[in-house]
């Protein structure tokens, strides 16, 4: 069975089995809110890419069904997401002037660039298409061979954009017989993998953002029964490799936040470095949008 069918029927079971008893759901250092986000717009859902800009006061989501939307983050005296006014959910245009094919709008990462360039990466087949801006056409990047080599609900989960323009991603599932993911990257028109992370076997990659700092901050998730989900977030130097060292910020209770997908880095007017993730209903209403947010240390 496909990894993503085993998390969307897992978020089923925990829904059918009710709420469970868990004696420590504390957050995580740094928390600063998790705000539920809703919306009547049927496109809305399916969360999983992020980007956050204007020092926090805007978001572009991603839906892993070829589709996305902008929204104006309003916030309260003590800087927590008090409400967010969300614009019309759009479907992702395809290349030239043809439309996103159908049988592969499986939509998981988003990078937004400075000039405004967008980046999605795509599950099945594995590959990304740059876009002017979200709302225009598209043209499909090169792919090297490695992405043919993925599975087709196991491939770019992760995307990032840096400063100078050049992307970064990784897949949900490794392809190397190490278990070591690897990173690709993207710059000059064409693809490397100068890096690797260590994982370990139970959390796997979601998504993934180059912060304002330079550094690689990759959300993780891992399911874990009746129990919900965990999330890790970890931060990695790009420096030298191959396998780099990471750092752990947190790693989240089972259940204390849903299927968080994507996350955000950014600094906030007053100088804090900030992560926002969200995470993905899998279209339940039951279940719900989140974005949760917390501080990080520099």
């Amino acid at each position: 069975m496909r990894r993503r069918t085993r998390f969307a029927l897992g978020a089923v079971l925990v829904l059918a089995l009710g709420p469970v008893t868990i004696t420590s759901r504390s957050d995580p250092p740094g928390f600063i809110g998790d705000y539920h986000w809703q919306s009547n717009d049927p496109l809305f859902g399916g969360w999983s890419g992020l980007e956050v800009v204007v020092e926090g006061n805007r978001l572009y989501a991603l839906s892993d069904r070829g589709a996305w939307t902008e929204a104006d983050i309003q916030r309260d005296d003590q800087g927590r997401i008090a409400a967010v006014q969300v614009a019309p959910v759009r479907v992702l245009e395809g290349a030239g002037d043809l439309p996103l094919p159908g049988d592969s709008h499986d939509s998981e990462g988003l990078a937004i660039a400075r000039d405004g360039t967008a980046y999605v990466s795509f599950e099945g087949p594995a590959r990304v298409m740059r876009y002017p801006a979200l709302g225009r056409s598209g043209k499909l990047l090169p792919s090297p061979p490695e992405f043919v080599e993925m599975t087709p609900n196991g491939s770019l989960e992760a995307l990032a954009v840096d400063a100078e323009g050049t992307l970064f991603s990784l897949p949900e599932e490794t392809i190397r017989s190490d278990g070591l993911t690897p990173i690709f990257r993207f710059r000059n028109g064409v693809w490397d993998q100068p890096w690797l992370l260590p994982v370990d076997g139970s959390f796997y990659p979601a998504g993934a953002d180059i912060g304002p700092d330079g550094k690689l901050y990759l959300i993780e998730r891992q399911f874990r029964g009746v129990s919900g989900f965990a999330s890790r977030l970890r931060r990695f130097s790009l420096g030298p490799g191959p396998v780099l060292q990471g750092e752990t910020l947190f790693t989240s209770d089972p259940g204390r936040f849903g299927n968080l997908e994507s996350v955000a880095v950014w600094r906030s007017a007053g100088g804090d470095l900030r992560a926002t993730m969200i995470s993905d209903d899998n279209f339940l209403d039951s279940l719900g949008t989140e974005l949760v947010e917390v501080r990080l240390s520099d």
